[in-house]
């Protein structure tokens, strides 16, 4: 007889996550390694322990080890807010009319109101192992910032984080909690640092972008004893540490016998959709079952369904290593949207080998219809969604009113990364009715492909 399913379904303490998975294992081709940005040679430890800490230089380089255990040290803090809920969405199925199962896993009921905890007490806690004084870092919309601003407080290391400047100015509450946890925070680009200076020539005006914040703190923490840059998404390590999310969906779904049809995440540099899906990922790369896997990603900002699969650099500076990606290119500016979390030129390597050889969807949409997902979804279920989960809401509707049109009861599980409680400018906007749509032309994302570097 099959378990009565609960509505919001927790692991016991005994059930959690006692590793994280690495996809790559699995993966047949692998992503292709990153390049020194001056020789075009493979990154090698040594040069890449100049910049992050030496354990996560071994997990980002490792390729062939499946499961990681995780240290005691980082599975005590878990049991702070983890595990976090898988939640079936009755009443956002009661409202839509269709015959689909929708389940979210819940990200947000943590201070830092996000998923990004999860790899941030990992990457301070190697840090303090390492015996740093403090770490660098940048901050899309803020909730990386955050829950590093947690993390590095938790471990006692000073934390410096360079803002996109134009969440900066969008959010100054998310501010104020990162500067509350004893972290600096500047805005990007800034005249702080050379790479800063050089583009804010270049762009006078200019509201940043993820690609500038990353080439501030990685400047800043070179020019600093005792400090390593730490990035929040994008990076192998990042999307091992983020495995925690999959691997407690795939535990709940396996104990009462449910199978998603349908994995559904946002998508910006690939932290959050890549923990999400990597273990059922794992099981279709294994030849075990069968997913459909979709990546959202905002039309301003669309790396995946129009960008160009590339060597480029991780940021707008140039001085990080070349990854082979989807991008934009690294000189493409981003609208200034209200979700700037996805505001990043590129995508994760794994992720792009993934969506390359098309094992995993892509799809792009714009805010307006993100918003107008967000507020259904909020005055049915309860929760205010951050603008970057909210395109994730939008597919799995999207997906659930084609269900009710063909009458298919497919299972749905989406990620829900985080909360929208410092996001409400963007919903004032929107509610107001002056939040425009921005889709970039060919010869905007011409200008932005112009600046790939030339491989030889």
């Amino acid at each position: 007889m099959a378990k009565e399913i609960p509505y919001k379904i927790y692991l016991e303490e005994n059930e959690m996550p006692k590793y994280w998975y690495n996809v790559r294992a699995d993966m047949k081709k692998k992503p292709a390694p990153l390049l020194n940005p001056v020789t075009h040679a493979p990154m090698t430890h040594e040069e890449l322990s100049k910049v992050f800490c030496e354990e996560l230089v071994k997990q980002e380089l490792d390729e062939t080890t499946r499961e990681y255990p995780i240290p005691q040290e980082i599975l005590d803090f878990y049991k702070m807010y983890r595990p976090s809920p898988l939640v079936r969405a009755y009443c956002l199925e009661k409202k839509l009319n269709t015959p689909a199962k929708i389940y979210y896993k819940f990200e947000g009921n943590n201070t830092s109101g996000s998923h990004k905890l999860n790899s941030a007490i990992a990457q301070a806690y190697y840090a303090k192992k390492q015996g740093l004084k403090g770490v660098t870092t940048e901050t899309g919309a803020g909730q990386w910032g955050t829950a590093l601003s947690m993390a590095c407080s938790y471990f006692e290391l000073d934390c410096k984080v360079y803002m996109v400047k134009v969440s900066y100015e969008q959010k100054p509450f998310r501010r104020e909690v990162m500067r509350t946890y004893g972290a600096s925070v500047t805005p990007s680009p800034s005249d702080t640092t050379e790479v800063g200076r050089k583009i804010l020539a270049e762009f006078p005006g200019t509201g940043g972008s993820l690609g500038c914040a990353i080439s501030e703190a990685v400047e800043a923490s070179s020019k600093l004893d005792g400090y390593r840059y730490v990035l929040g998404s994008v990076l192998n390590q990042v999307l091992l540490h983020q495995s925690v999310i999959g691997m407690e969906c795939k535990i709940a779904m396996d104990k009462y016998g449910i199978t998603p049809d349908i994995i559904i995440g946002c998508a910006g540099g690939g932290s959050n959709l890549g923990g999400l899906i990597s273990p059922f990922m794992g099981e279709m790369l294994r030849g075990e079952k069968k997913y459909q896997f979709i990546a959202v990603e905002p039309a301003s900002c669309p790396s995946l369904t129009r960008g160009k699969y590339a060597y480029d650099y991780c940021d707008t500076g140039k001085v990080c290593p070349l990854q082979k990606m989807y991008t934009l290119g690294n000189g493409f500016m981003p609208a200034s949207n209200h979700a700037g979390g996805l505001r990043y030129h590129g995508m994760s390597s794994v992720l792009s080998e993934l969506y390359d050889q098309g094992l995993m969807e892509a799809r792009n949409v714009e805010q307006t219809s993100v918003f107008a997902a967000a507020e259904e979804f909020a005055r049915v279920e309860g929760i205010l969604p951050a603008p970057e989960s909210s395109h994730a809401i939008k597919v799995a509707m999207d997906e659930a009113i084609k269900c009710r049109e063909t009458g298919e009861e497919k299972t749905i599980l989406f990620g829900l990364t985080g909360t929208g409680y410092f996001d409400l400018v963007a919903y004032q906007k929107f509610n107001d009715g002056v939040m425009v749509d921005y889709i970039p032309t060919e010869e905007d994302l011409a200008k932005g492909l112009r600046s790939l570097p030339v491989m030889e």
